[in-house]
């Protein structure tokens, strides 16, 4: 009985609400279809709209290929109009004149191929693939259409916020370069790396590293020439000059250093020419050697050099940067980061570690980032045009008459020395460590294939990396 009743009581239940339910439908119902109908055009026009707008984007991928950049005629907006930068500044645009007029995406395919160029001595010829590796394929980014790895962040001039981050190659150039610090950490290894021994042990080679400093001053009166020569299309004052004028101590840290404190508009042009020329002494400075050395003073074999103590090795850079900031402070960033590289060497194995880093892991890192950054500066608005184009040419007379007035000094020298100096390590008088000793060796070798000047042409290879810095620290005084 118990169990009727209840189930009477829910069925009576369920009927109550199921006929609440079907009351309430005949309202709910039509509000939700009305609402279902007003939506559905809604929805179906704007998946038109959405179908439409993806068709129309689809259609414009072809604007924004590798293809139709190279067929572009004008430069980007950013170059001509100028941009705000994050800190609340503008840099102002200019107008971009590509050498013949020809097309800015022409221009890019151009230097395309001598990027290539660049590539090519570096990984089949092998010269100084640790850095034309880099500045060749910095270059490649650089003028790839619409990739904008070295294109400046897009600021909003307003608020000052990052609308839309500039390309990588723009921060490494902005950091490392334009604030110099990578050239002074270049020199921390190198200092680390290099053996000051040989001028220790032979200090009259100072004269010849002295002496291939001569291409310096050179290039500078070239440039100031040029100037004069050409005042529609190239304007270069003392401190452009002067910027230009230390490419010819083929020292690419040192160019950067000098040209950001004096002519940081032309760092782009200074530093590829000055990396450029480094990377190609193997092909520039044999024939000026064989032109100027005859073949019996080539084949000049030179004294064993004595040893040279630690405490000797120890006090050099010591006393070496005391001189230096006595005489002439400016040149002491440079100087100084080269003799701290040179002590942590020579200290022994208590810093050992510290030495290491430098010559090892820390320069290889920033060897990457500054060829890559001096590479971004190979784009053809920056390559292609009058002013560029003339500092590559003063850049190429200065290191042909620094390779010249080492050797000249190394014959005058043997018209006053008792013992014997080999004119060819006089090319090694410009800075390129080690480089500029490995072409006078090989050449000493090509005369005699016994006559090893490797050791010998260090001391006016160190020398000329001391000479180039001190000169830069001279140029800055007087121009500053």
């Amino acid at each position: 009985m118990l169990m009727k009743k209840t189930i009477l009581t829910c069925v009576a239940a369920l009927t109550l609400g199921l006929s609440h339910v079907f009351a309430d439908t005949p309202t709910t119902a039509p509000a939700a279809a009305a609402a279902t109908v007003a939506e559905a055009p809604a929805a179906a026009q704007a998946e038109t709209g959405d179908w439409r707008s993806m068709v129309r984007k689809v259609k414009k991928l072809k604007d924004d290929t590798g293809i139709a950049g190279f067929l572009k005629k004008d430069a980007p907006e950013y170059l001509t109009k100028g941009y705000a930068t994050p800190t609340g500044g503008f840099v102002k645009g200019h107008d971009i004149k590509v050498v013949g007029g020809m097309p800015y995406g022409v221009g890019q395919a151009l230097m395309i191929l001598i990027c290539l160029v660049l590539l090519y001595l570096a990984i089949v010829k092998d010269f100084e693939p640790l850095l034309l590796l880099p500045i060749g394929f910095g270059g490649l980014l650089s003028n790839m259409p619409f990739a904008n790895v070295a294109a400046p962040p897009l600021v909003d001039a307003a608020t000052k916020m990052v609308i839309e981050p500039g390309g990588f190659l723009y921060y490494f150039f902005d950091f490392g370069i334009n604030t110099g610090v990578f050239p002074i950490v270049i020199f921390m290894g190198v200092g680390a790396m290099t053996d000051f021994g040989p001028l220790i042990a032979n200090p009259r080679t100072a004269l010849l590293g002295a002496a291939a400093q001569f291409g310096i001053f050179v290039a500078l009166l070239g440039a100031l020439g040029m100037s004069m020569a050409f005042p529609d299309t190239i304007h270069f004052g003392l401190k452009e000059a002067s910027s230009i004028g230390i490419i010819g101590g083929a020292d690419g840290p040192t160019a950067i250093w000098l040209t950001t404190k004096l002519a940081p508009h032309l760092l782009g042009a200074i530093a590829v020419a000055a990396y450029s020329y480094m990377a190609l002494v193997p092909i520039i400075q044999p024939p000026i050697m064989r032109l100027l050395v005859p073949e019996r003073e080539r084949k000049i074999v030179m004294k064993q050099l004595r040893p040279v103590s630690k405490m000797e090795k120890v006090c050099f850079p010591l006393i070496v940067l005391l001189l230096c900031a006595l005489l002439l402070p400016s040149s002491v960033p440079l100087i100084g980061a080269v003799m701290l590289g040179n002590l942590c060497r020579e200290v022994g194995p208590s810093v050992s570690r510290i030495a290491d880093t430098m010559s090892g892991p820390l320069i290889n890192i920033v060897t990457i980032m500054l060829g890559l950054a001096v590479g971004s500066k190979l784009a053809c608005e920056k390559f292609l045009n009058p002013e560029t184009l003339g500092i590559l040419v003063l850049g190429l007379i200065a290191f042909s008459f620094g390779t010249a007035g080492g050797c000249i000094m190394g014959r005058i020298m043997n018209k006053f020395c008792k013992d014997p100096v080999n004119p060819l390590i006089g090319s090694a008088g410009v800075s390129a460590v080690p480089m500029a000793a490995r072409v006078s060796n090989k050449v000493g070798l090509e005369s005699d294939p016994t006559n090893y000047l490797l050791m010998h042409a260090m001391g006016p290879n160190v020398s000329g990396v001391i000479g180039s810095a001190v000169v830069a620290g001279v140029l800055y005084t007087l121009c500053k």
